[in-house]
């Protein structure tokens, strides 16, 4: 099993965690989640990835005569794009809202948070 596509799926979620962790800027925090969020995709198909494996919707291939890539994991990673984009959505409706109402996008500003 190849381990090039795991240790770049934890090296784009480790950037992704970093721009979170140093962000100033809440637009800039939304993105590094969604690059958190692209290192699933990145796991979720080097999971289901076969060498030399075919997509199994051929009627023309025998059984067993070719390996055959899992498509569940191909539909679970398109669930997943879905879903990060509608959770990105939201999250940059709510950056909005936060700019009508406070006037900044820099999350230490944000004094009426604060417990």
């Amino acid at each position: 099993m190849q381990v090039l596509p795991y240790l770049i799926a934890a090296y784009v979620f480790l950037t992704g965690c970093y721009g979170l962790a140093t962000s100033r800027n809440l637009i800039h925090a939304v993105g590094c989640l969604s690059v958190c969020q692209v290192s699933t995709y990145i796991l979720l198909l080097a999971v289901g990835y076969r060498s030399g494996g075919t997509a199994p919707v051929f009627s023309d291939i025998k059984p067993g005569t070719r390996p055959l890539v899992d498509p569940v994991v191909q539909a679970l990673t398109l669930t997943d794009i879905v879903v990060g984009a509608t959770v990105t959505a939201l999250l940059l409706a709510l950056v909005l809202q936060i700019v009508k109402r406070h006037g900044t996008l820099d999350p230490d500003e944000l004094r009426e948070l604060r417990g």
